[in-house]
């Protein structure tokens, strides 16, 4: 024993090697003690994970998974050194060198824990479309950058630097560069309140002020919109949220109203049964609603019939499918019935008179 305490009695940059020894069994211990706590609390997230349809605790593992080596590697190290006795300019390094660490894989969770929320989000939405993507990918960046301009700014403070004057340096350059960026900033925070607000889909029929079309993508910048003439029309996002938006795709059924009209001197008979003969038409189709049809007035050269009826789908084409024939169903039961279509027509009353002698006067 003797010659093993002497051993560890020998002098190595102020302490001894049993010191030393103590302080490298003391960073093992951290290390195993801190991964055995992570593979630990790791498995018991997995079974309960196995249990459960909700992605937190997949989030959560995830998370624990992006633990890096240098975390453990300077936490450890750390650990060891207090059991030696150091020099305080040493002491004074290593504790800043444990904070940057603790600020870095702070950060590291923080993003990951941000991209592993939006994932568990689409999940549960059911949503994993591009448009999500695209405005998932906005989140993270300024999540990102706001992570990271916390943690740039802690570890500046951590070393000594004075932040305060720091960020008021950059404040004015930040005022120019937000003033910059403005519409950019503006789109990218619209996106964001489309994807929250969700007013319309992909593939939904919309009417944007003056723009019609199907949404074919919503992105950080801008909507493309697919015209009902055939070209693509790219939208800022901004003018999407401050303008009046009609999403038809979203419409239960659609309320339609026509008029037919028809000619002056049909008899009265025939006048009371047109109601019923459009009524009729109407009925006979699948998928409508028949509301009201009535004698609404005299025009200029037609009587007139106002009808209202619903389409029971929002497609514009099932709409026009309807229409076109009913359209054709009243043409058939009018020449049936002997009514007439009224269309403009004026008429003209001339009158005959004797012819005016002109006497002319004699040479």
């Amino acid at each position: 024993m003797e010659p093993l305490e002497r051993w560890l009695s020998i002098e190595l940059l102020g302490n001894s090697l049993g010191r030393w020894a103590l302080a490298v069994g003391l960073a093992i211990a951290t290390w195993v003690l801190l991964a055995v706590v992570r593979r630990i609390v790791i498995r018991r997230l997995h079974k309960l994970a196995a249990q459960t349809t909700n992605q937190i605790d997949d989030a959560v593992i995830e998370v624990l998974n992006h633990t890096k080596v240098f975390f453990y590697l300077v936490l450890s190290g750390y650990a060891g050194l207090k059991a030696v006795k150091i020099p305080e300019q040493v002491e004074d390094w290593s504790g800043k060198a444990a904070i940057l660490v603790l600020v870095l894989q702070a950060g590291i969770w923080s993003s990951v824990a941000i991209k592993a929320g939006l994932r568990a989000w689409a999940h549960a939405k059911g949503d994993d479309s591009d448009e999500h993507r695209t405005v998932g990918s906005g989140i993270r960046f300024v999540g990102n950058l706001i992570i990271w301009s916390v943690a740039v700014l802690l570890i500046l403070s951590n070393l000594g630097i004075e932040v305060g004057a720091l960020l008021a340096g950059l404040g004015v350059g930040g005022i120019a560069v937000a003033l910059a960026l403005q519409n950019i900033l503006g789109d990218l925070f619209a996106s964001l309140s489309i994807f929250l607000d969700r007013p319309f889909d992909i593939g939904d029929f919309v009417i944007v002020g003056t723009i019609m079309g199907n949404v074919e993508k919503v992105g950080l910048r801008s909507t493309r919109i697919r015209s009902l003439s055939g070209e693509q029309l790219i939208v800022p996002n901004t003018d999407i949220t401050s303008s009046r938006i009609q999403n038809y795709k979203r419409m239960e059924e659609r309320r339609i109203v026509f008029s037919v009209g028809i000619t002056y001197g049909t008899p009265h008979d025939k006048v009371a049964k047109a109601t019923e003969i459009i009524r009729n038409a109407v009925e006979s189709q699948p998928d409508v609603r028949f509301d009201r049809s009535h004698f609404k007035s005299y025009g200029d050269s037609a009587l007139l019939f106002e009808t209202v009826y619903y389409v029971l789908s929002p497609e514009f084409a099932v709409y026009m499918d309807r229409q076109q024939a009913i359209n054709l169903e009243l043409y058939r039961r009018f020449e049936e019935e002997g009514l007439s279509f009224a269309f403009p027509t004026q008429t003209l009353h001339l009158h005959h008179e004797s012819p005016v002698t002109v006497a002319h006067p004699k040479e």
